[in-house]
């Protein structure tokens, strides 16, 4: 085997690492809602604390995703990577070994803090280590498989953990990935140097933007209790906006801005971000109450929700590793892209059709196998035209800020839905209709919502985004080397 054929099968191990550490954290995220149940039966936490086992994670997950990727930028990205995982996997086993509730949930925000750090600067480091076109496309895709696949994973690990031994575990099992991890990660993924503290040291910036986006991700996380229309709602989003403007003020008049605007210059990556934020909130809806339904409707226990995504997980594995590459390569991210898109729409109407007492073969399948094919063909793409405008300096910013799309926009998007849903359920039931047909007509209209929104982003998709040929792509980058391997100008 040549040098050449040896450092090119490390690069793909070490792809194969990074996605390690994302599956171990995408997972955690739905592995414990499966679990809470059992958490709360074990430590007696009243129903309104139990969401803060979620919601601690949460904040400091949705907080930091965006600092995280700068930092990277500026100290080195395999460096916040490690720590990230390190400061997890610690967590995860304080989170294993919690018998109060007050230590569980502060682990649960530590661990939110590693996660954070870890997938913010994953994609980042991705595209810079494979900038040939095709070979970005295929290492996307796997990316993009493990970050949408991971939370089918979690539901079917998360019901067969618990039912088998107890909750702890799910915890536990973070150990040894996260110590594997880091260990092989020091080995194969290159340790390149950052642009330097001195090129983004803005320290009030970091916390206008840390406390902005912690504070609007608390303000959503509360909606369900306090209501869109409360003062507490109102008041605290409105600070959390303040925030953020004066935040992003300050980086238009700074001389080494945390978040340098000139990324958002990028058509590509700001109407990439819009796209996604819009997307998720009929994926999350779809993952969220598409559970719900199954276990409260059709009777379904934690195990059998995560059999019946199973096929849309499959599908979504073979369309990101198989499909989503040499289409790409053909027809372009965008093209690509706008048939994932309607695949994604077509999956959420067929759910919001699924009656009482439904066929699963028949009247649930169908809907999630749309979904997953479309998530399959649609998030690689996503990630590449959000990529595509960043400079290699701003990878990490760019790849904190297509993981904030999502977790603020799918935060905000479920919270939107499960309102419109319960008050859907409240109208029927005064109507005099059934629990069960009450609770899935409101389930049907957050289904029809999110399709509209996909709807929307599909009309963003076409008229922002810009795609050219990625063999002309692929041409130019084998005469001149360029890192990126699609810009604007395309």
């Amino acid at each position: 085997m040549t040098a050449e054929q040896m450092n090119d099968r490390k690069r793909w191990i070490a792809l194969y690492v990074l996605c390690a550490g994302v599956l171990m954290i995408v997972i955690d995220a739905t592995i414990v809602n499966v679990a809470l149940p059992s958490i709360q039966d074990d430590l007696g936490f009243s129903q309104s604390n139990l969401a803060w086992v979620v919601n601690a994670y949460l904040i400091a997950f949705g907080g930091l995703l965006l600092l995280s990727g700068r930092i990277g930028d500026l100290i080195g990205q395999r460096r916040i990577f490690l720590v990230g995982l390190a400061v997890f996997t610690a967590a995860s086993l304080l989170c294993a070994l919690a018998q109060s509730q007050g230590l569980l949930i502060a682990a649960r925000f530590v661990q939110g803090v590693g996660g954070a750090l870890t997938s913010a600067v994953i994609l980042g480091m991705i595209v810079t280590m494979f900038p040939e076109p095709r070979e970005q496309a295929k290492a996307i895709g796997v990316y993009g498989f493990v970050a949408s696949a991971g939370g089918s994973i979690g539901l079917l690990a998360g019901g067969a953990l618990t039912q088998a031994i107890n909750w702890h575990w799910i915890f536990f099992i973070n150990i040894p990935v996260g110590i594997v991890t880091a260990f092989l990660a020091t080995r194969l993924v290159a340790d390149r140097p950052g642009i330097g503290l001195k090129a983004g040291a803005d320290l009030p910036g970091a916390v206008l933007l840390t406390g902005g986006l912690m504070l609007g991700v608390y303000t959503i996380l509360q909606v369900s209790e306090q209501g869109w229309g409360s003062a507490q709602t109102l008041g605290l989003g409105a600070v959390s906006l303040a925030l953020l403007a004066v935040f992003v003020a300050r980086q238009a008049r700074v001389a080494n801005p945390l978040m340098p605007l000139r990324l958002f210059h990028s058509r590509n990556v700001s109407g990439a971000n819009v796209v996604i934020a819009l997307l998720v909130v009929g994926m999350f809806g779809m993952f969220f109450l598409g559970a719900l339904y199954l276990q409260r409707i059709e009777g379904y226990d934690p195990l059998q929700v995560g059999l019946a995504f199973l096929p849309s997980t499959v599908v979504m594995g073979t369309m990101s590793l198989r499909v989503s590459g040499p289409l790409v390569m053909r027809f372009g991210p965008k093209a690509t892209l706008i048939a994932s898109l309607l695949s994604i729409g077509l999956g959420l109407i067929l759910f919001s059709l699924t009656p009482v007492g439904a066929t699963y073969v028949t009247e649930v399948m169908p809907a999630t196998i749309f979904i997953g094919l479309g998530a399959g063909l649609g998030f690689p793409s996503l990630m590449m035209l959000a990529m595509s405008g960043a400079t290699p300096e701003d990878s990490g910013l760019a790849s904190g800020l297509i993981n904030t799309s999502v977790q603020v926009g799918g935060a905000i998007g479920l919270a939107v839905l499960a309102t419109l849903a319960s008050e859907r359920t409240s109208t029927l039931r005064a109507d005099g209709e059934s629990l069960n047909a009450a609770l899935n007509g409101g389930y049907h209209l957050a289904y029809l919502i999110g399709a509209a929104l996909v709807g929307v982003a599909i009309v963003a998709a076409a008229t922002v985004l810009r795609s050219g040929s990625p063999a002309a792509a692929e041409q130019r980058h084998e005469h001149t080397h360029a890192e990126p391997a699609y810009s604007d100008a395309v």
